[in-house]
């Protein structure tokens, strides 16, 4: 996973974490904008979430942010 990546992902985790509370669910389109500007940055995403993680559509986001953490 890109640094950049790694970075975007904790940032929006954190800002959903502090708006909604420990248990907010997110997918991975929640790390880009409704349009899709950074096709490549999208599918790094995707295939972290769903290929290497097998990850349901929707997780909490504090867990996403400790797995990227742990990168």
């Amino acid at each position: 996973m890109t640094k950049a990546l790694k970075d975007k992902i904790i940032e929006v985790c954190e800002q959903k974490i502090v708006k909604k509370g420990t248990n907010v669910g997110m997918s991975f389109y929640a790390f880009f904008k409704n349009k899709n500007d950074n096709s490549e940055l999208l599918m790094e995403a995707a295939t972290w979430w769903i290929e290497t993680h097998k990850l349901d559509h929707f997780e909490k986001a504090i867990k996403i942010k400790e797995l990227v953490k742990d990168l």
